[in-house]
């Protein structure tokens, strides 16, 4: 089951070309997953004890102009102590971007496994 939301494209975004700007489609991604955490776990990312261990984009298609981005996210893997989440980028109706994270969660002593409320939405979510 796959997580959506939706992500103004804002004019601060966009470079001279009006194309939002590379970098801004991970922030994107961040959007996501921080609605992600809100509204299916209950608490802020923040909060999470998730930290970023890695990031991939595959770029489809510009998006050019300020609207609104279709944002989703599937839960790809749930381990023991992190999460991989895959990405889809929608502007127009069009797939502009595919991405994955994988998040780890962390405490004092490095990596430790993933609290109960973050594993039970995840396993909601986990594709088949």
């Amino acid at each position: 089951m796959t997580f959506e939301t939706t992500v103004p494209v804002r004019y601060r975004d966009l470079d001279p070309m009006s194309h939002v700007n590379n970098a801004v489609y991970a922030t994107y991604f961040e959007e996501v997953r921080t609605a992600f955490f809100r509204e299916e776990v209950g608490i802020d990312l923040a909060d999470s004890q998730a930290a970023l261990a890695s990031l991939s984009i595959d770029f489809r298609a510009p998006i050019q102009g300020t609207g609104t981005v279709r944002a989703v996210l599937e839960v790809t893997d749930v381990g023991t102590t992190s999460l991989t989440f895959g990405y889809e980028l929608h502007y127009e109706d069009r797939l502009v971007a595919e991405g994955e994270t994988v998040q780890v969660a962390i405490g004092e002593d490095g990596p430790e496994p993933l609290p109960d409320p973050v594993r039970t939405a995840a396993q909601r979510h986990a594709t088949e």
